[in-house]
């Protein structure tokens, strides 16, 4: 029987009775270091069989999860972007927010263009160690390391949270195009500013959350891990200031790479993908 996302929990729920669509991505076409992101959507699942329905604020769940079929992830990137964007867009038509479970950071451009689709002004909040802002990356622009820069030029905004390793290309396309940016090093450093995405940026926010933003020490299993990320606390409070005030329309969580024999990874990240649930309907 296919599990679905906190089945332990909460009954099946239609596509236009969920608020939630989970939807499963297991691509993984340009992993450039650490390999299994392809396993990342079902582990998340999985785990999320172990979680409590509270959170300790609320019950997200209440609102309906609904668990979409695993996207097909055969043929060429682009074939698999157009997929992706049917299934957000259906997710959308039932009135959900789309919660896609990854698989690598590519899976993100599938969902920013059913969304940009929409017309409805919206900007990219991106939780990551990486900037993911070069223009080709061994030798594809659908690269993971590329996708934020395919976001940008269908112009929607990006808000980057927690950065620590970027080439020097990205450092210079970051300072020419004015990216607003929450670098690692300065969270580090200094006190949580009680205000994270400037006035200017759009009501509505996708949030897309690469795993790689976590200390490795808090998540190992991710292909790319950089030292001095984010720990568990820090981060469910930054998504709070994000969302606050604003309108969340979508989310992802993406970049796990399970380990065998080690749960907590996908244990985080479910529990994780349950949080940003909860802090999209407002209740922290």
């Amino acid at each position: 029987m296919r599990l679905r996302f906190l089945g332990s929990e909460f009954p099946p729920a239609p596509p236009a009775g969920a608020r939630f669509h989970v939807i499963p991505v297991p691509y993984e076409k340009t992993a450039s270091y650490g390999k299994g992101t392809a396993r990342g959507p079902a582990a998340i699942i999985a785990a999320s069989q172990q979680l409590e329905a509270f959170t300790g604020a609320g019950i997200p769940g209440n609102a309906g999860i609904h668990t979409a079929q695993a996207v097909s992830c055969a043929g060429s990137p682009a074939t698999v972007i157009d997929r992706i964007a049917r299934a957000v867009s259906a997710a959308v038509a039932s009135g959900g927010i789309p919660v896609l479970l990854g698989g690598e950071h590519t899976v993100s451009l599938g969902a920013i263009k059913a969304l940009a689709g929409t017309r409805s002004e919206f900007g990219v909040v991106q939780f990551d160690a990486h900037a993911d802002l070069r223009d080709s990356y061994e030798g594809s622009p659908f690269s993971h390391a590329c996708v934020m820069r395919r976001i940008l030029e269908l112009g929607v905004p990006v808000f980057q949270i927690g950065v620590r390793a970027l080439c020097l290309d990205e450092h210079r396309f970051r300072i020419a195009r004015r990216i607003p940016h929450l670098d690692a090093a300065v969270l580090a450093r200094r006190a949580m500013p009680r205000t994270i995405l400037p006035a200017r940026f759009p009501r509505n926010i996708y949030i897309s959350f690469d795993l790689d933003a976590f200390d490795p020490s808090l998540l190992p299993a991710t292909g790319t891990p950089v030292p001095g990320g984010l720990m568990w606390y820090q981060a469910l409070e930054l998504l709070g200031c994000v969302a606050a005030g604003r309108r969340v329309i979508g989310m992802d969580i993406v970049e796990l790479a399970p380990q065998p024999g080690a749960h907590a990874s996908e244990f985080t990240a479910a529990q994780l993908a349950y949080e940003m649930m909860g802090r999209a309907l407002g209740r922290l």
